[in-house]
């Protein structure tokens, strides 16, 4: 009968083993994302030259571009599924998606969570204006005015900070919220990532543009889970040959040329390195 209990306890031990290592997995149930034949990238639906769903069902924007480039170069397909902002970790750690290029700035708190390849891209905080506003020249002209705040986001506090300036603050849901308002002059700037807002002047064309502060340097990385060691050494080489074959300008400059976003110096990002 003690035979019978061991035996029984030893498959159960192999079923809980078997079910972690399961979880540890993505999608395709490999360890790794070089085991993979295609990878699944999360991105976002919901951001103009960076990552935009089309009304076909097709993604576009810089991010699937960067994302596509690194696939090939790796030798893998991809598979696009969307991740709104706070959906971006667990998309990795439920094992959603293999890769998540959605304006993911690497922080120490969510390195705890998931790994960085890259970064692929570095950025700054900015403002958005309307054109009309000639006597903004720079953030301080903007003490004491409305400013757009996302919910779920920062940077204004940040601002703020960085600043020592007062402002208020309209909450709104989302950054075309936050456009619907401007144009309405309900309120008078919105801040965030530069290349966020450089999505969003392209889109519209004119009337707007950016302060060009340049507050807070943001390293955007390629999220993946923690512990692929080779799939991000992989990742970062496909990085590096992005912008030496001359792709990252290219795809820069395609996506926010003529925005006002400064894309005099487009160069490979320091790493961050794979732990």
């Amino acid at each position: 009968m003690r035979e019978v209990r061991v035996a029984v306890g030893r498959v159960l031990a192999a079923i809980v083993l078997a079910g972690g290592m399961l979880m540890a997995c993505g999608p395709g149930g490999s360890e790794s994302l070089l085991d993979e034949p295609t990878l699944v990238v999360g991105v976002r639906p919901d951001l103009p030259g960076l990552g935009l769903r089309r009304p076909d069902g097709r993604f576009e924007g810089f991010d699937i571009d960067v994302a596509r480039y690194v696939a090939d170069r790796l030798g893998k397909k991809v598979r696009f599924v969307q991740v709104l902002a706070s959906e971006r970790i667990t998309a990795l750690t439920s094992g959603r998606a293999d890769l998540v290029l959605a304006t993911l700035s690497v922080t120490p708190e969510r390195k705890t969570q998931v790994a960085f390849a890259g970064p692929y891209y570095m950025s700054y905080q900015d403002v958005l204006v309307r054109s009309d506003e000639r006597g903004v020249k720079g953030v301080r002209d903007l003490t004491g005015r409305r400013f757009c705040a996302v919910e779920g986001a920062d940077p204004i506090q940040r601002l703020l900070a960085v600043h020592g300036m007062t402002a208020r603050t309209v909450p709104a849901k989302s950054y075309d919220q936050c456009m619907s308002m401007i144009k309405g002059r309900t309120v008078d700037a919105i801040t965030t990532n530069d290349v966020i807002l450089a999505g969003l002047v392209r889109r519209e064309g004119r009337g707007y543009r950016l302060v060009n502060a340049r507050i807070s340097e943001q390293n955007t990385g390629i999220g993946l889970r923690r512990g692929d060691v080779e799939g991000c050494e992989a990742l970062n080489r496909a990085i590096t040959r992005m912008y030496q074959d001359g792709t990252a300008a290219r795809l820069m400059n395609r996506w926010f040329g003529g925005t006002g976003l400064d894309l005099s110096i487009i160069e490979v990002p320091q790493f961050e390195g794979c732990v």
